[in-house]
């Protein structure tokens, strides 16, 4: 090789090395993990999440569902998970509830990032269509005269869905009996064919089949009611004073990801949820779009974390 002709290599390779080492983030296919069964409210919103960063990015975003033991098996996977922003977590409520109510194999704070929070929603209280309950009142008026004859869904041990109900049966003085599913497609089965009573339904899986007479809405937790669901009411107003459990998403990274990359998955997740389109889609789903920045969410589940400890000591709320 001429002196040339390795002095002109050597140049390339100077240039070329810091544009590779410096390739902007995302240049590859991103893989979200949802910690809950596919058709659930988690996936539903994940999916549309997912579409919308994949057309902001360039790259392929490929949602893996791994769920169980109300999602910490899911979050373990991605604790673990190369911290290089191209494993993301998509998390709900269950990520500041399970440290009260379970041993788990990571540390939130320590193993994780909060990088936004996506959305905001209300669960639903569902029965069967052909349920005899037309609307709480008469399922709180059955269940006082009948201790332990009815049954409320979640979608796991220790889920929102499960919290929820259980402080249900507090505030109202009722002893509806807890059964447990791996997921909310399948507990949404279960009410719908009228095996379990009610359920605690996040409105992104359960809202069209309220709206498609599949299942009846008798309630929402929230301390407003439901735009999509005005006639609803709320359990507060039912006669449970200062009854509000809202469900949320939101995205993590692993701890120990560069900053500039949790800079820019914040900033790209911001830009979709703003999107009219993507909001409109979350909306329909019964959803409210957040799009919060990482000191924002990062505040926020610590709040929740701290909220749902208080809530689990003061129930004796128990996960086998």
């Amino acid at each position: 090789m001429s002196r040339f002709a390795f002095h002109s290599l050597a140049i390339a390779t100077a240039v070329s090395f810091p544009l590779t080492a410096l390739a902007a983030y995302p240049d590859q296919t991103i893989t979200m993990v949802v910690p809950y069964s596919a058709g659930g409210g988690a996936d539903n919103a994940a999916r549309i999440i997912a579409q919308g960063l994949s057309e902001r990015s360039g790259q392929t975003v490929v949602v893996e569902n791994k769920g169980g033991a109300s999602g910490s098996i899911g979050t373990a996977y991605v604790a673990r998970a190369k911290a290089d922003g191209y494993t993301v977590l998509y998390e709900a409520s269950a990520f500041a509830i399970n440290p009260a109510v379970r041993q788990l194999p990571y540390d939130i704070d320590k193993d994780f990032v909060p990088v936004s929070q996506a959305i905001t929603v209300p669960n639903i209280l569902v029965v069967s269509t052909q349920s005899k309950f037309e609307d709480i009142g008469s399922l709180l008026t059955q269940a006082k005269e009948k201790a332990g004859a009815y049954t409320f869904a979640s979608y796991g041990p220790g889920s929102l869905a499960h919290l929820a109900g259980e402080l249900l049966n507090r505030s109202a003085g009722i002893e509806m009996v807890h059964i447990p599913y791996k997921g909310g497609a399948p507990a949404l089965v279960d009410v719908m064919s009228g095996q379990v009573d009610t359920y605690f339904a996040n409105a992104a899986s359960s809202l069209n089949y309220v709206k498609g007479g599949k299942l009846r809405a008798i309630a929402v937790s929230s301390a407003k009611r439901m735009p999509e669901l005005p006639e609803v009411p709320t359990i507060a107003e039912s006669g449970i004073a200062g009854f509000d459990v809202n469900e949320w998403n939101g995205v993590f990274l692993p701890s120990g990801t560069p900053p500039d990359v949790v800079a820019k998955l914040e900033s790209l997740l911001q830009e979709v949820v703003a999107d009219p389109a993507v909001q409109q889609r979350l909306r329909n789903l019964g959803l409210t779009p957040v799009g919060s920045s990482s000191a924002d969410f990062t505040a926020f589940v610590k709040a929740e974390t701290e909220r749902w400890q208080e809530v689990v000591k003061a129930n004796d709320i128990q996960v086998n």
